[in-house]
C-alpha cells in the first residue's frame, strides 16, 4: 500500500486539534500538529461560538501541515452536534452561531409540543428530546425574532459551515444533521413538517450528502495563504464527532455497545435500521446517523463536562491537576458518600459546577462533598451508575447479546472510571483508542478517496494499529 496523508480537524465543544493521519503498510499513525481552544463567548447573557476564530485556527493548522513537507491527500472536519450558522443571500455568515448551552431553549420543547405532539415528533425523527436540539433552537430563535434567521438563505451545521469557509461549497452532511431532531430517521432527509409549523422552510438546508463525499477543493486563496502546493479535496467525513468516533470502534463483530467518552458521554449500539417504538420512546433513546448505512442507537449523557467545569474553578484557586492526579484524587476518597444524576438540568451550564453539585446533594438529603477528591469521586461513581442504567436499557432493545463495551475517545484513558464501569455493567470494558474521533475522521477520508472500501476494512486497519486495554468486571 502506498503512503497517504490526511488532515483531520477534530473540534469539540471545549477544544480542537489538527491531526496529521498517515496510512502506510496497512497501519495508521497520528501526529498532532496544533491544539486550540474553543470558547463560548458571552454577550449580554447570550452564548455564542466564535466561528471566525475557529476558521483562523484551521488555517494555522494548514500552515503547520505545509511545514511537514508531505503530500496532503485530503482534509476533513468533525465537530460537536446540533449548533448551526446562518448564511445570507450573498454567502456572508450572519453573525456568530448560538451555543447549545445558551438557556434560550429552556422550556422550548414543551412549547413546541403544543404545535406538534411529542409522540409524533419522535415517530418522525426517532430522536431523543433534549432542549438543545436544533429543532428547539430554531423555534427559540424564531420566537426571539432573530434577525440572522430572518435573513438566512441557508443554515449550515458547524462542520458544514467550516467546510463552506474552506471551499465555498454548501452541503448538509447526514450524521451531523441526524443530531438535530429535524431528520426523518427512515428517509434520512430533513422533514419539512417539523419546520413548516414554526414558519420555516426545509429549503434552508442545502443538498444532503453521506459521509465520504468529496465536497470540493480547498479554495485557491487558502492554498496560497497557507503555503500549500496543490489542490486538496475536502471530504465530508462523519461530521458529528461521535459518528467519527464510533466509526473507529475496533470491533471484530456486531455484538458490542460503545461509549464515546468526552465532554458528553454517548452510549449506544450499532444497528442496520432505526428503532422507533413505545419502548425506545419511553426510554428517550435516539437514532442518529452512522457510516456505511448504520444507525447509532444511543443515549446522550452529560459526561466529563462536570469534571471540566470543576477543574476550571479549581484552577482559579491555584489547583491545576493533571489527569493522573484527578484519578488519584478519586481513588483516595471513600466510595458512595454522594451521588448525582449527571443529566439533571442544573448541571447544564451553571455559574459554579461545585455549587450545583453541593446544591443537588443537599436537595436530595445526601452528604455534600467537602474536598476536591470527594467531588471527583462523586462525579466518577455517578457516571458509572448512569452508564449502568443506560446499558440496561440498551440490553432490553438490542437484537443481540451485548458481549462488551468499547469505551473510546479521551475518557477511555480514565482507568479508574473504566473499572467502575466494568464493575457496574458486568461485562468487559475495552478501552481505546483515545483518538477515536480523529481516527474515524481520517478513515472516512480514506474511504471517500477509495483507499478503503467498507467500515469493516476501516476497523481492520484500526485494530492493526492500536492496542486497547481491557477491564474485566470485579467488585460490583
Amino acid at each position: 500500500m502506498d503512503t497517504y496523508n490526511f488532515i483531520a480537524f477534530d473540534i469539540g465543544a471545549t477544544s480542537g486539534r489538527t491531526i496529521l493521519a498517515t496510512i502506510k503498510d496497512n497501519n495508521l499513525s497520528l501526529k498532532e500538529l496544533t491544539r486550540f481552544p474553543n470558547t463560548m463567548i458571552r454577550i449580554r447573557n447570550r452564548f455564542y461560538w466564535d466561528i471566525y476564530a475557529l476558521y483562523e485556527y484551521l488555517k494555522t493548522g494548514l500552515r503547520r501541515a505545509a511545514e511537514e513537507n508531505v503530500v496532503i491527500h485530503s482534509i476533513g472536519i468533525d465537530t460537536w452536534g446540533v449548533d448551526f450558522a446562518c448564511v445570507g443571500e450573498d454567502d456572508t455568515l450572519l453573525g456568530l452561531p448560538r451555543s447549545y448551552r445558551d438557556p434560550y431553549t429552556n422550556g422550548i420543547p414543551e412549547e413546541y409540543f403544543k404545535l406538534l405532539p411529542q409522540r409524533e415528533v419522535y415517530e418522525l425523527t426517532g430522536t431523543q428530546v433534549l432542549n438543545l436540539n436544533t429543532l428547539y433552537q430554531l423555534y427559540a430563535a424564531k420566537r426571539e425574532n432573530s434577525s440572522a434567521l430572518k435573513a438566512a438563505k441557508h443554515i449550515l451545521f458547524m462542520p458544514d459551515a467550516l467546510s463552506f469557509l474552506l471551499t465555498g461549497e454548501k452541503i448538509c452532511e447526514y450524521t451531523i444533521a441526524s443530531t438535530s431532531q429535524l431528520l426523518d430517521a427512515r428517509t434520512k432527509k430533513i422533514e419539512p413538517v417539523l419546520l413548516k409549523i414554526i414558519g420555516l422552510n426545509a429549503d434552508l438546508f442545502p443538498r444532503g450528502v453521506m459521509p465520504g463525499t468529496i465536497i470540493g477543493n480547498l479554495s485557491d486563496n487558502i492554498i496560497k495563504e497557507c503555503g500549500l502546493k496543490q489542490p486538496i479535496p475536502v471530504v465530508a467525513v462523519a461530521g458529528h464527532d461521535t459518528a467519527s468516533a464510533v466509526a473507529a470502534v475496533p470491533a471484530e463483530n456486531e455484538n458490542f455497545a460503545y461509549l464515546s467518552s468526552g465532554t458528553w458521554s454517548l452510549m449506544g449500539i450499532e444497528l442496520k435500521e432505526p428503532v422507533i417504538s413505545e419502548e425506545s420512546y419511553a426510554m428517550n433513546l435516539t437514532n442518529e446517523g452512522g457510516v456505511d448505512g448504520t444507525i447509532r442507537f444511543l443515549k446522550n449523557i452529560t459526561g466529563m463536562w462536570l469534571l471540566e467545569q470543576c477543574r476550571k474553578e479549581w484552577e482559579t484557586e491555584g489547583f491545576c491537576y493533571s489527569y493522573p492526579e484527578i484519578v488519584a484524587l478519586s481513588d483516595s476518597a471513600d466510595a458512595f458518600q454522594s451521588l448525582i444524576d449527571p443529566d439533571d438540568s442544573q448541571f447544564a451550564n451553571p455559574e459554579s459546577m461545585t455549587k450545583a453539585i453541593t446544591g443537588y446533594c443537599k436537595k436530595t438529603g445526601q452528604a455534600t462533598p467537602q474536598s476536591h477528591a470527594e467531588y471527583v469521586r462523586c462525579i466518577f461513581q455517578s457516571l458509572a451508575l448512569k452508564y449502568k442504567q443506560v446499558f440496561q436499557c440498551l440490553e432490553q432493545i438490542a437484537p443481540f447479546k451485548i458481549e462488551k463495551l468499547h469505551v473510546i475517545s479521551g475518557g477511555s484513558q480514565n482507568k479508574l472510571l473504566n473499572q467502575f464501569t466494568a464493575n457496574a455493567i458486568g461485562v468487559p470494558v475495552v478501552a481505546g483508542p483515545a483518538e477515536a474521533t480523529a481516527i474515524g475522521n481520517a478513515m472516512m477520508q480514506a474511504k471517500g478517496l477509495g483507499i478503503v472500501h467498507s467500515l469493516s476494512e476501516m476497523r481492520e486497519i484500526i485494530r492493526h494499529s492500536f492496542i486497547p486495554e481491557i477491564f474485566q468486571p470485579e467488585n460490583n
